[in-house]
């Protein structure tokens, strides 16, 4: 739980209206408690009318079925995971069981009275709200509709019924946040549609008492309690998205037009306000730009599908975001992994092992069209047709789209320095969003550096947001990303768990990135002011120069430098100069699937569990190699005891595939240790995806700050 102080620095960061519309939430809620709302009467004999255009079905790829059917084949098996925890109960799931920590969420109190973000109390709450986005049911209710298989539908029915009988209206912990009840009307409004031919689907829903009571108070609950102020960020988009959503399929009450109308306002101004005029999500947090995405679309296709204006200005954000998302993508189309993540997705139709980004460039392909200097997307997702087929018209947007790739996205801050194989981003953009920039992390100047997809330079990812505070903190501070830390402190100052204080100032001094020959980058930050940490870096083919200076009068205290590795890539430390190695597959392809990968992403669906290579890997909290791996600082990995085993990292892929090497030359000025694994503090992990963490290899160089040089060659 957050004390006292929490609070205060929380309720420094609001503005004004802010303090007066919280104010006014807080009434409704204690409304609420005393006497429900009560919702009309519900219109005689309604009929569900925004089904698939015929055909519709028929362009979904046979590769794509096959993939949805082995997710959905598990989940009928009572098999799912979520967050790196294997499920084994899915054909009957406890709604509120946490079964990393075993802890049971109270389910008859009052929701706003739940005290969510207490381990001790409810456990893990984001291991209780995922199963109930019901996102695995969009997934069984699209076998259903690409099989005709009434088993797919009768169990979707069979978990709808038990989820609406275990939470009456504003009960437990699944009435207390915007953001669940948003994405979950998005999934009810897409199993409605995909059961569309099942017999019993109108008795399931639209003639279903329970059905009705739900519906009215998830969208009630949205107008009247819409977030706003400092948390207007990804929260409100799905807030807006699902109320859209559900009041034009469901248009069924006296208030349908209203919320339409409102909903469509705000997704409109939220939608501009949550991103930069370059494409880029504010919160500059990739997986939040997939996530806003997402809704965005969906949200306006159906608004578009009942007739509903969608305004232009809409549509060219969400086109301008899938261009933005073209344009900093890897040559295996994976985006940067910067700020938070947590595995949110916005609507799921497909199975686990089809890569997210590619579907959304396929979606974006199919409602805009491509440019030249896109990268190939394979069109064989099971979303992307059927979002298409819902458009009435061909989107209009009135935005310049960009002749040639950007490599500077100058609103966010964000240069993709590119050469062959190489693929680094440069960070040099705002710490965050709004006032409390919530998924941020203190990386200003950090890099990411890849070699044909594979993190070489790798950002360590989330792992986390509640209940473990060490590790919150490690994940996004100034020490746990490539970047320099001073005087032991990070560059922007935490409040708590999605709370800064005090946000570094970065600016970029030069960008040059020519078609041909060297690409230049330098910026700096004053997060240690007086002193400034300026950055250069220089990609010249495949020699990667990056250059640190420490400015300012007075003495800005001992430096530390970091570079976190992969987990694919081993390492061998020999005084200031650091040889690596990695095995990909002998197509080029990265032979490690968990390094960040698309492939079985879609944990928010109920990811098929049980996979070999999850089983390979070990799960969350207890990582192959343990806490304290060989090479660890707590195992006495240093420098100079690495003889037995001068190999720190390990070697991951098929043994038959291709080695690849590089090597750095670190500054000479500073002292050099490897850490893998370590857990007091933490230092040296990789966290592939939300609730997972294993070890990886990062140097440290400490000492004087000065003019540090790294060169960083691939062969």
């Amino acid at each position: 739980m957050m004390g006292p102080g929490w609070y205060l620095r929380r309720l420094s960061r609001m503005g004004p209206a802010e303090v007066v519309g919280r104010a006014r939430h807080a009434v409704v809620q204690r409304q609420w408690r005393s006497a429900l709302p009560t919702p009309p009467d519900w219109r005689s004999h309604p009929r569900f009318t925004a089904t698939l255009p015929a055909g519709a079905l028929g362009k979904v790829s046979g590769e794509a079925v096959k993939r949805l059917l082995v997710t959905a084949d598990e989940l009928m098996a009572g098999r799912a995971e979520y967050f790196g925890v294997e499920r084994t109960d899915f054909q009957a799931p406890d709604w509120f069981l946490d079964p990393k920590t075993g802890r049971r969420a109270p389910s008859d109190e009052y929701a706003f009275d739940v005290p969510y973000r207490s381990e001790d109390t409810v456990g893990d709450i984001k291991q209780i709200w995922e199963p109930s986005r019901h996102q695995h049911l969009t997934v069984l209710a699209a076998a259903y509709a690409l099989t005709g298989s009434s088993a797919y539908a009768v169990r979707v029915a069979e978990h709808l019924r038990s989820w609406w009988a275990a939470n009456p209206p504003l009960r437990g912990p699944h009435w207390v946040s915007g953001i669940e009840l948003g994405i979950r009307l998005l999934s009810w409004v897409w199993t409605r549609r995909l059961l569309d031919g099942w017999p019993g689907a109108a008795e399931l829903f639209e003639e279903n008492p329970d059905f009705q009571l739900q519906l009215w108070h998830h969208q009630n609950w949205l107008e009247t309690l819409r977030s706003h102020g400092s948390s207007a960020n990804n929260h409100v988009i799905a807030e807006d998205a699902g109320l859209l959503s559900a009041a034009c399929a469901f248009g069924w009450f006296p208030e349908s037009a209203a919320w339409r109308a409102a909903a469509m306002r705000s997704l409109d101004v939220q939608l501009a306000r949550n991103t930069f005029a370059s494409g880029l999500n504010a919160e500059l947090a990739s997986e939040y730009h997939g996530l806003v995405l997402e809704l965005g679309l969906a949200a306006a296709i159906e608004a578009d599908a009942a007739g509903t204006p969608v305004p232009d200005s809409t549509w060219d954000v969400l086109l301008r975001m899938t261009d933005a998302l073209a344009c900093i993508v890897d040559n295996r189309l994976r985006p940067p992994r910067q700020g938070d993540a947590d595995d949110g997705f916005g609507l799921i139709v497909d199975g686990a092992a089809t890569d997210r980004w590619a579907s959304l460039l396929g979606s974006g392909e199919a409602l805009f069209g491509r440019l030249d200097w896109w990268p190939p997307v394979p069109g064989d997702d099971v979303r992307t047709p059927l979002l298409a087929s819902l458009v009435s018209r061909t989107p209009r947007a009135s935005g310049v789209r960009p002749g040639r790739r950007p490599a500077h996205l100058r609103d966010a801050g964000m240069t993709i320095l590119r050469s062959g194989p190489l693929w680094v981003r440069c960070d040099g953009g705002p710490h965050g969003f709004l006032s409390i920039a919530a998924h941020a992390h203190a990386d200003a100047l950090s890099l990411e550096v890849r070699h044909d997809g594979v993190d070489v330079l790798a950002d360590p990812g989330t792992f986390c947001y509640h209940g473990e505070p060490q590790w919150r903190s490690y994940f996004r501070s100034t020490l746990g990303h490539n970047t320099l830390e001073l005087a032991g402190r990070d560059q922007s100052v935490s409040g708590g768990p999605f709370l800064w204080t005090r946000h570094a100032v970065t600016k970029v001094l030069e960008v040059h990135t020519p078609d041909n020959g060297p690409a230049r980058w330098s910026a700096a930050h004053d997060g240690y002011a007086p002193a400034i940490h300026r950055r250069t870096v220089e990609l010249d083919g495949e020699v990667l120069k990056i250059v640190d200076d420490v400015l300012g009068e007075g003495s800005p205290g001992a430096a530390r430098l970091a570079f976190h590795f992969g987990p694919t890539v081993t390492v061998m430390l020999d005084g200031t100069t650091a040889r690596l190695r990695w095995t990909v597959a002998s197509d080029g392809a990265d032979s490690f699937a968990g390094e960040g990968s698309s492939a079985g992403s879609s944990a928010g669906g109920g990811r098929a569990a049980g996979s070999a290579e999850s089983r390979r890997e070990g799960r969350a909290g207890s990582p192959a190699g343990g806490a304290h791996g060989p090479g660890s600082a707590a195992a006495g990995g240093r420098a100079g005891s690495l003889a037995a085993d001068p190999l720190v990292g390990r070697v991951s892929g098929s043994l038959g595939g291709v080695v690849r090497t590089a090597v750095m030359e670190l500054p000479a000025g500073l002292s050099w240790t490897v850490h893998r694994g370590a857990a007091e503090p933490p230092l040296g992990w990789y966290s592939a995806g939300f609730g997972r963490k294993e070890p990886a290899t990062t140097l440290i160089g400490s000492g004087s700050p000065g003019h540090l040089t790294t060169l960083l060659r691939f062969s």
